[in-house]
């Protein structure tokens, strides 16, 4: 992979798949197909690839398990197809984070690329007007957070390659898809043009927004660059406590710029 997660895993696409090293502990992958989100598509009777994407919830180092656990902590591995979906590049259907119990809150999601180009698309609301809207491009060990509450979906941002990431988010994390689903997908679809990716406005919302950036560097989230996320974690365990208890960071909430 071009950037180095810190984690002994490895990565299969044909079928999808990953191998966990001898030190590492994570459950059978689960694989997300096409029919799962034709319902949120452009063009929901496209044609493409079976096999969407791979997902892991709850991949560690052994020894980090059991902190894991204790913190409410849980660590995400998710590889992606290349190709596309009839005009659209592989993506998900998009989701927020349900309120979780343990917070009683919508919680944040930390991402991090370690193979290929993503586009991090996020919208501050699921209502017909989605407030702020972004779509954050971000490439091998770039970062990207999503706040807690928003709307967000993951696309692979270069149809001719595999994309793989890591992501911190709670243990008990959920989502939900109903907003997403009565506006038939997110405010703004990704469109293939060439080899770039462009953004297409959803006619089922209104006032809608794009700002399209690339991914930033969180010095106001303590992380650092270059390092990886699961590393940074082992260096300082509390660094992510904003991701199971979302309150400790309200102000950069209610300010927050991705």
């Amino acid at each position: 992979m071009e950037f180095n997660p810190g984690l002994d895993i490895g990565i299969e696409f044909n079928p999808m798949n990953f191998i966990y090293g001898k030190n590492m502990t994570g459950p059978i992958p689960e694989i997300r197909y096409l029919k799962d989100i034709r319902g949120s598509l452009a063009e929901p009777d496209c044609v493409g690839p079976d096999q969407l994407y791979c997902i892991a919830m709850d991949v560690a180092e052994k020894e980090d398990h059991r902190d894991l656990i204790n913190r409410n902590l849980l660590y995400g591995v998710v590889s992606y197809s290349a190709g596309q979906l009839g005009s659209e590049p592989i993506r998900s259907q998009g989701h927020i984070h349900a309120i979780s119990k343990s917070c009683n809150s919508s919680t944040c999601e930390v991402y991090e690329i370690w193979d290929g180009e993503a586009y991090i698309y996020m919208q501050e609301s699921g209502e017909d007007n989605p407030g702020k809207c972004y779509a954050v491009y971000a490439k091998a060990s770039d970062v990207v957070i999503v706040p807690p509450g928003w709307v967000h979906a993951t696309v692979n941002a270069n149809v001719n390659k595999n994309m793989v990431f890591g992501a911190w988010c709670v243990r008990d994390y959920g989502f939900d898809y109903r907003a997403v689903k009565a506006h038939h997908g997110i405010a703004f679809f990704p469109k293939v043009q060439g080899d770039k990716i462009i953004w297409e406005e959803n006619p089922h919302y209104v006032n809608g927004s794009l700002t399209v950036k690339s991914a930033r560097i969180y010095e106001d989230f303590g992380l650092k660059p270059g390092i990886s996320i699961y590393e940074q974690y082992q260096i300082n365990p509390s660094l992510f406590e904003f991701v199971p208890q979302p309150q400790c960071k309200e102000k950069e909430w209610g300010q927050y710029e991705p």
